[in-house]
């Protein structure tokens, strides 16, 4: 695997890692540091292999810990599914999927009371989805 680190700012710290996971020539992954803490805060992979960033995981809410995933399953540049741990247990509590691809999510579920099992269910399904 090779890596290279950027010191974008040029303070000393490393804001950027690229790696290129499989020994291809093409980055794979990018973890980012946006506000220079020594903490990433987003992590960016190629988990198809074709060149493009598909998955993106961020730690919103600074503590070290990826909370939340963002995922585009077809390649189309459109986010697919995206799950997130609101409350920092380290289980996530809220996903959402695009199942047609149209850009809008057909299917969200939240674990409201925190005991990892979704409470709360949405489907948007029109008459175009059951034709």
């Amino acid at each position: 695997m090779e890596t290279k680190a950027y010191d974008t700012d040029n303070d000393g710290i490393v804001d950027a890692v690229a790696a290129d996971t499989d020994g291809d020539g093409i980055v794979d992954a990018v973890a980012v540091d946006t506000d220079g803490d020594g903490i990433i805060d987003a992590v960016g992979m190629d988990t198809d292999g074709d060149g493009e960033i598909d998955t993106v995981g961020m730690d919103t809410d600074g503590d070290g810990e990826i909370d939340a995933v963002a995922v585009d399953e077809d390649g189309d540049g459109q986010i697919d599914a995206v799950a997130m741990d609101t409350d920092g247990d380290g289980i996530i509590d809220v996903a959402a999927v695009d199942i047609d691809g149209d850009g809008t999510m057909d299917v969200a579920v939240a674990d409201t009371d925190g005991d990892g099992v979704a409470d709360v269910a949405a489907v948007d399904i029109s008459e175009a989805d059951i034709a």
